[in-house]
């Protein structure tokens, strides 16, 4: 596909409609924190041994269930997949894929995995810390520090893997794993190159939504209720839980919640282990993550940056591209919004993706 040229993060609140717009979502997220969640909690088990992913199982793979250990002393269980008959006397390039912000690996990031294994490199598609069968306590929580560091500790993984070339580990971030990803790659030099797709850098989007500038009224009044709801749960009350994907949806829905209610909440891409619920309390140091503040730490290691034409979340990808050091490149969709990049194969570009990796993982 095409790369298109890349429009400023400005021009998307050129026009006054779109601000309204984007006012309206900045403040639902800033009240989506202090939603408590009704649905079953989920935590950590057993690693399944059925295909239970959202994708269908291909021939031209094999699949194996692994788990690893993270600095922080968090059991991580992931997915991993090897082209089949691979020539076990040379090292392959890797890829880890992170997931979207509350999802899990069953979903679009095993998708990607299983996709890219077809295509000659060994992947690793993980549950993130906190989160579908990997470990930590409480369950649910949203900690910057211990995903960032889930990425390096995949890479850990990898790098004792007698089929992996340690000098050619990549990274894939799809959604709020990109803006992770991003974060792990600017200190972790190990990554040798990183593609994100429909990006989002969660602490902004938690900060400000996808407004220009954060209300900083806004901002304080919900860390105020988180600090209160953090005295209910030291005085022994419940765990309050934020609800990400809203449901059922109704006639004041926006088109950001409905594009998410699509794939989360329905047969497309509902898994039980993907709740999209994360602790009230991890609210608060989730605002303080940023994604972008050390971009030109990762040259001169190669950066793409993949974004829908339509996507709502355009202007992370564009605000990322435009601060990152050289080099990097921005590429458009042409008809994809943001979901649609998670699972919606034919608009993937996974020639794109291939090319960038071979290319830019050459030893």
């Amino acid at each position: 596909m095409k790369t298109h040229h890349a429009l400023t993060a400005r021009s998307l609140f050129a026009d006054p409609g779109r601000r309204d717009f984007l006012k309206r979502v900045s403040a639902g997220a800033a009240a989506l924190s202090m939603i408590s969640a009704t649905g079953p909690t989920i935590f950590a088990q057993t690693p399944t041994t059925a295909w239970d992913k959202k994708f269908p199982k291909s021939d031209r793979v094999n699949h194996q269930k692994v788990s690893f250990r993270n600095q922080l002393g968090i059991t991580l269980l992931a997915d991993l997949y090897t082209p089949k008959n691979v020539d076990r006397s040379r090292r392959r390039s890797a890829l880890i894929v992170g997931h979207p912000f509350g999802g899990v690996k069953e979903q679009t990031a095993g998708l990607y995995a299983q996709t890219m294994a077809e295509r000659g490199f060994v992947t690793l598609a993980f549950d993130a810390s906190y989160n579908g069968e990997s470990g930590g306590t409480p369950h649910f929580m949203a900690s910057p520090e211990a995903f960032v560091e889930d990425f390096s500790a995949a890479v850990d993984y990898l790098g004792l893997n007698p089929t992996v070339d340690r000098e050619r580990i990549g990274v894939i971030g799809l959604c709020g794993g990109g803006g992770f990803s991003l974060a792990a790659t600017e200190i972790d030099p190990r990554i040798k190159a990183l593609a994100t797709v429909s990006l989002y850098d969660i602490g902004q989007s938690m900060r400000q939504g996808l407004a220009e500038a954060p209300d900083v009224a806004a901002v304080k009044s919900a860390l105020g209720a988180i600090a209160a709801q953090r005295w209910v749960q030291v005085d022994g009350g419940a765990t309050a839980k934020a609800i990400g994907v809203v449901d059922p949806l109704t006639d004041r829905s926006t088109d950001v919640e409905r594009e998410f209610h699509d794939y989360y909440r329905t047969a497309r891409g509902q898994h039980p282990r993907s709740t999209n619920e994360f602790t009230v309390m991890s609210g608060a140091p989730m605002r303080l993550f940023s994604a972008f503040e050390r971009l030109e730490w990762i040259s001169p290691r190669p950066v793409l940056f993949i974004m829908g034409e339509h996507a709502h979340s355009r202007v992370f990808s564009e605000q990322a591209f435009a601060l990152a050091s050289k080099p990097k490149e921005l590429h458009v969709v042409p008809g994809a919004g943001h979901v649609d990049l998670y699972d919606k194969v034919e608009l993937i570009p996974w020639d794109k993706l291939q090319s960038f990796f071979n290319q830019s993982m050459t030893t």
